[in-house]
């Protein structure tokens, strides 16, 4: 038996699921304020329970609120818009200062609570996410949009330049092996 979905209906619960619960509770339990960036390791009550700071969620924070900020569709109050983006510019400003391997410029994988260094930029996936959210903020935030290009950019092709081996050093294939393996991470 096929059911019928109204799709409009679905897409407009979603739609105010995503503003009236989802959204308030990111804003309310995983801006640090203290250190910069987020909190994103939160159980179900929005306590944190670990504060370590992962560059991949970092970097999809950002793209996430710089995104909503110009998502026209949502039909929200310019104040909300605004506070959107000073959430993603919170986040860019904590992974510029922090987020890259300072001779290499590679994203590394996580950060202390405070911004240090605790695992190595050991493949390019945080520098996918990163590239990601600074290209949106590129195109949300109009005052620093040439800076955060840049960094967009200057990522972008360092992954093309390590896509071949996204691992690096730390790639886990034995040379001995006669047997090629295939990742599938990239085409993810």
């Amino acid at each position: 038996m096929s059911e019928t979905y109204d799709f409009n209906l679905w897409s407009h619960y979603y739609r105010d699921y995503l503003l009236t619960n989802i959204i308030p509770f990111w804003l309310r339990h995983s801006i640090d304020r203290e250190c910069g960036g987020y909190f994103t390791c939160l159980d179900r009550d929005g306590k944190v329970f670990d504060t370590d700071k992962f560059i991949w969620l970092q970097a999809r924070q950002v793209w996430m609120f710089a995104k909503l900020h110009q998502d026209a569709d949502l039909n929200v109050p310019d104040a909300e818009r605004q506070e959107w983006l000073k959430v993603a510019q919170h986040g860019a400003l904590f992974l510029e200062k922090y987020g890259r391997h300072p001779t290499n410029g590679q994203w590394y994988f996580s950060l202390t609570q405070t911004g240090e260094p605790l695992v190595e930029p050991y493949n390019i996936f945080s520098s996918v996410f990163a590239s990601m959210a600074f290209g949106q903020m590129a195109k949300a935030d109009k005052v620093n949009c040439e800076k955060y290009k840049q960094i967009a950019l200057e990522t972008f092709d360092d992954i093309q330049k390590r896509r071949s081996n996204p691992k690096g050093e730390w790639n886990k294939a034995s040379p001995l092996s006669s047997r090629q393996l295939k990742s599938f991470a990239l085409p993810m």
